[in-house]
C-alpha cells in the first residue's frame, strides 16, 4: 500500500519535458536578427555580431539538455517522493525556467565578470539543487557512480564562478569540464564500489518501487 502523503515523481514527467522544452528553445530568441543589418554582412560582421551569442547558447543548450536527463533518470531511479521534494523538483525547473533570461544576459556581455559570475551562479544553483534532489533520492541507498555524477558539476561550475571574477574567458572552459561528470560517476563506481548486499537492497527498493502502483490498484 503506498504511504499517504507520497507522490508518485513520474507525474512530473509531462510538465518537466514542457519547462525544458520550452526553455532550450528560447535560448535562441536573443540572437540578433537580420535587421541588425544594414546592409549585406561581411564574415566579419557576422562573427562580430553572433560570436558571443552563439557561444553563449551553446553552453546553456548543452547544460539544459544535460540536467534534463539526469532529471528523467531521477525521475525514473525514485518513482515516490514526499510533498518537499515534489516542490523542490518545482523550485529546480523554476531555475530552468529562468535560464533564457541569465543566458541572454550571458550572450551579449559574456567577457563582463560581474555578468559571468551571475551566470555562473545560477549554474550553480541548477546544479546544486539537482545534487539535493539526488541525495534525497539515494538516501538509504549507496550509489557513489550516482552521487557523484551529481555533485561533480556542482564543485566545478562553483571553481569556474570564482574564476569568472577574475578571467571570465577562461570560466566557460572551466565550465565546460563539468560535463566530465560521467567519467566521475565511473572512476567513483571503480574506486568506491557498492557492496554486493547493498546492490541487493538497492534493486528490491526499485522493483518494490514499480510493484507499488499495481498494488494500490488491487
Amino acid at each position: 500500500m503506498k504511504d499517504i502523503g507520497h507522490f508518485e515523481m513520474r507525474r512530473l514527467e509531462a510538465l518537466s519535458n514542457t519547462i525544458f522544452g520550452v526553455a532550450m528553445t528560447l535560448l535562441a530568441y536573443d540572437l540578433p536578427k537580420a535587421s541588425k543589418f544594414v546592409n549585406a554582412p561581411s564574415w566579419i560582421d557576422l562573427l562580430n555580431a553572433y560570436a558571443q551569442p552563439v557561444i553563449a547558447l551553446m553552453i546553456s543548450f548543452i547544460v539544459a539538455g544535460v540536467f534534463w536527463l539526469s532529471h528523467h533518470r531521477r525521475l525514473a531511479f525514485a518513482q515516490e517522493g514526499t510533498r518537499g521534494e515534489v516542490f523542490l523538483n518545482l523550485i529546480f525547473l523554476l531555475s530552468i525556467v529562468m535560464l533564457p533570461v541569465t543566458n541572454g544576459l550571458y550572450g551579449v556581455y559574456r567577457l563582463d565578470s560581474v555578468v559571468a559570475a551571475s551566470y555562473g551562479v545560477h549554474l550553480i544553483v541548477i546544479a546544486g539543487l539537482n545534487a539535493l534532489l539526488w541525495i534525497l533520492a539515494l538516501r538509504g541507498r549507496s550509489n557513489p557512480e550516482l552521487l557523484a555524477n551529481a555533485i561533480f558539476p556542482v564543485l566545478v561550475f562553483a571553481v569556474g564562478t570564482a574564476t569568472a571574477l577574475v578571467a571570465p574567458f577562461a570560466a566557460q572552459i572551466i565550465w565546460g569540464l563539468a560535463f566530465g561528470a560521467p567519467v566521475a560517476g565511473w572512476l567513483a563506481a571503480r574506486y568506491w564500489p557498492v557492496k554486493a548486499d547493498q546492490r541487493a537492497v538497492s534493486a528490491t527498493s526499485r522493483s518494490d518501487g514499480r510493484r507499488t502502483p499495481e498494488r494500490s490498484r488491487t
